[in-house]
């Protein structure tokens, strides 16, 4: 079997939603999982502003970048 790039973060279920197109944008539910938030969790925290996360708007569709995802969770990090 192919490794993936998210396998140290994401079960088999995950990995293949999230990681069949590395370079591109991801849709909400995708990113959602990559994070392990729900879809409504990323909507409101694009709403309120909770959180600085780029978002891409296409049409009514909201894109990420697995990039900016990344350097989300890489800020969030605490402690040694």
């Amino acid at each position: 079997m192919r490794k993936t790039t998210c396998e140290p973060f994401c079960s088999k279920e995950q990995a293949s939603v999230v990681c069949r197109f590395p370079s591109e944008l991801l849709s909400r539910k995708e990113a959602a999982v990559y994070l392990g938030v729900s879809e409504q969790t990323l909507a409101i925290w694009k709403t309120t502003g909770r959180y600085s996360l780029p978002v891409i708007k296409i049409g009514r569709l909201a894109k990420y970048k697995k990039a900016d995802l990344d350097a989300f969770i890489s800020r969030r990090v605490q402690g040694g």
